[in-house]
């Protein structure tokens, strides 16, 4: 079973006076997304973790590559050539082994992540995304598409990744 639900919304922590709101529901994007896949919460852990191996699943990644020496852990760096951006440099951060991990990329066009939380299902693995996306600079005037770029990426990303790992083998 997978369960869809894109919420666009404003960190909770922004202050709630309706000027703010306002402000920065033009300048931020929140996507979250809720997904369901039937692997074991260590293999789906491993494959988002394992960066490098991006091309093989996320058909927006072309390349990639490790930068950092050492096992896959907080702070390994990668560097990845995305669809629409070019190269990307991408850290992990926050990262609890099989619990979540945070994706953060180096890019001129926006801050922001892809945190990746994940929790045991009876059906398998229970991932809860969560991808931020603030314009910087003269990008701040695509900030009213931030949301449905982000939504597209989303959708995209955790459907090829599902894909990928329920594969018949």
């Amino acid at each position: 079973m997978t369960i869809n639900r894109y919420v666009c919304e404003v960190p909770s922590w922004i202050e709630e006076t309706t000027s703010s709101r306002t402000l920065l529901q033009h300048r931020m994007a929140i996507v979250k997304h809720t997904q369901v896949i039937h692997k074991p919460v260590e293999e789906v852990f491993r494959t988002v973790t394992d960066v490098a191996n991006f091309p093989k699943w996320n058909p927006t990644t072309p390349r990639a590559r490790k930068l950092s020496a050492g096992a896959i852990g907080e702070g390994t760096r990668f560097e990845l050539t995305i669809r629409g951006f070019g190269k990307v440099l991408q850290e992990l951060q926050e990262f609890e082994q099989n619990r979540r991990v945070r994706l953060v990329p180096t890019i001129k066009m926006f801050t922001g992540g892809h945190l990746f939380v994940f929790r045991p299902d009876a059906e398998g693995t229970r991932i809860d995304h969560e991808l931020e996306m603030t314009p910087k600079g003269l990008f701040k005037i695509f900030s009213p598409l931030m949301g449905v770029i982000g939504k597209k990426n989303l959708r995209d990303t955790a459907n090829a990744l599902q894909n990928y790992l329920e594969r018949e083998t």
